[in-house]
């Protein structure tokens, strides 16, 4: 991670901003949150970030604030009233970085990162420089903390020894570089650094870092200033990861619409809504003979792959994935209007044919380290569905599922499972194909159980 270049390289609009490299990646390297290895990962222990009035600040805590001249208590008073309603916490950053700077402190840039929950993701962070009018997110991935940037690191002192506060002069005779990311600072002009630990569920997970290239660097009352600056941001902070804990979560077990609205509110049982929407049920072809046969981290790779090939079409074409069932996949693309109708058939049938070209492309993998090929099946059906909340009440608990229910599922259902034995890979209902055109042929009438008539099955041209 680097310091934002002098005042004459700042003004190159060429110049990528983060990193002395111009890497925005590199960002993350002193302040990075991650301090246990990669297969222990952070959980919540208790939300136990709030004060309790016995550890209220003391007189001697907020006097600290002003001590360094007007930015602590500049910015105490804006994250108080301001500061912490704000959205985002890139605009928490912007506006800190703006109060703290107004108020005198000779800031180069700062930077705020704290470890997270997230399948890729193993910390994110919040990039400010001199300049900026916005803030910049950085991710890094949970390997970073096996990377020699993250062990030759600050913050790994900072969690692993227990430290509050690293600070380093970077010039003059009290100048000590003893981490790799110091020099990189030093080369960008910077004359002065410290490093913050913040805590976060009670855990010393996140950090705020700042840089100057006043030649002076920081004051001994600055640093103070902003040390006892740190219990308030960390409460900001914490606030704003649970919130984007919960939503990320949400979105990731549930989706992304689905998510929201339990996140909005909608968690009482039998709490639905209908809807209209081009529906996709996906099953994989043979599953239950390859997981008798097959190692089991064979299988969940193999079922991720193919997993992967399935939703990432539908996902790019706007669809929502609700549910994955052993090796099934539903899937619905919400219909606005009538007149939206004809087109999200047309958009679900695209993301079909480019789920086949993932898939052919995955086999053609499996096929260089010797493994049969994966065949899919997937059925899709145009109709509405009851879309809300179902599940168990169990004393003062439940345990619900947000999902898509109705005949029209299950006729989609039933569609897919005609795929084998027609050797099919794709078949949809005459309320889907219509729409479709030429894309789609009639194939006759077939019995599906639980349905009384006949139903009229397309399938793709030979």
């Amino acid at each position: 991670m680097a310091a934002q270049p002098g005042d004459s390289q700042r003004e190159d609009p060429n110049r990528p901003t983060g990193s002395p490299t111009g890497n925005p990646a590199e960002a993350l390297v002193d302040s990075d949150p991650n301090r246990r290895p990669a297969i222990d990962t952070w959980r919540p222990t208790r939300y136990r970030g709030r004060r309790t009035p016995d550890g209220a600040a003391t007189p001697g805590e907020i006097a600290q604030l002003f001590a360094g001249g007007e930015a602590g208590g500049r910015a105490f008073r804006w994250l108080l009233n301001e500061g912490r309603r704000l959205p985002d916490l890139a605009e928490v950053v912007v506006g800190l970085a703006a109060q703290l700077s107004e108020g005198g402190l000779p800031l180069q840039r700062i930077y705020l990162a704290q470890r997270t929950i997230h399948p890729q993701m193993g910390a994110i962070g919040y990039l400010w420089n001199r300049g900026d009018q916005t803030a910049q997110l950085i991710e890094r991935e949970h390997a970073i903390t096996q990377s020699q940037a993250y062990l030759a690191s600050p913050m790994r002192r900072l969690y692993e020894d227990g430290e509050k506060l690293i600070r380093r002069r970077l010039v003059g005779p009290e100048a000590k570089i003893d981490f790799p990311v110091l020099q990189e600072l030093k080369d960008t002009g910077a004359t002065d650094y410290a490093i913050f630990g913040l805590e976060v569920d009670g855990e010393a997970r996140a950090s705020f870092s700042m840089t100057t290239n006043a030649p002076e660097g920081f004051s001994d009352a600055e640093i103070g200033s902003i040390s006892a600056l740190m219990p308030l941001l960390s409460m900001v902070l914490e606030s704003h990861e649970w919130h984007r804990l919960a939503k990320s979560l949400l979105e990731i077990y549930l989706g992304e619409d689905a998510g929201r609205q339990v996140l909005g509110g909608s968690v009482r049982r039998g709490q639905a809504t209908t809807i209209a929407a081009a529906i996709w049920f996906c099953d994989l072809r043979d599953f239950t003979a390859m997981s008798n046969q097959l190692p089991r981290d064979e299988v969940i790779a193999l079922l991720n792959d193919y997993f992967d090939a399935m939703a990432r079409p539908v996902h790019a074409h706007g669809g929502e994935i609700l549910k994955f069932i052993g090796d099934a996949m539903l899937a619905i693309f919400p219909m606005q209007d009538d007149l939206d109708r004809d087109r999200k058939c047309q958009i679900a049938l695209r993301a079909a044919y480019e789920a086949f070209d993932a898939l052919e492309a995955l086999n053609e993998i499996r096929a260089s380290a010797g493994r049969p090929p994966l065949r899919v099946g997937i059925g899709l059906h145009a109709g509405s569905v009851s879309y809300g909340n179902i599940g168990a009440v169990i004393g003062n608990s439940a345990r619900l599922d947000f999902t898509a229910i109705g005949p029209a599922v299950n006729l989609a259902s039933r569609i897919e499972g005609l795929c084998k034995g027609l050797n099919r890979p794709l078949l949809a209902s005459k309320a889907f194909a219509s729409p479709c055109g030429s894309m789609m042929v009639p194939l006759g009438k077939f019995d599906l159980a639980g349905f009384p008539e006949p139903q009229e099955i397309y399938g793709l041209p030979d």
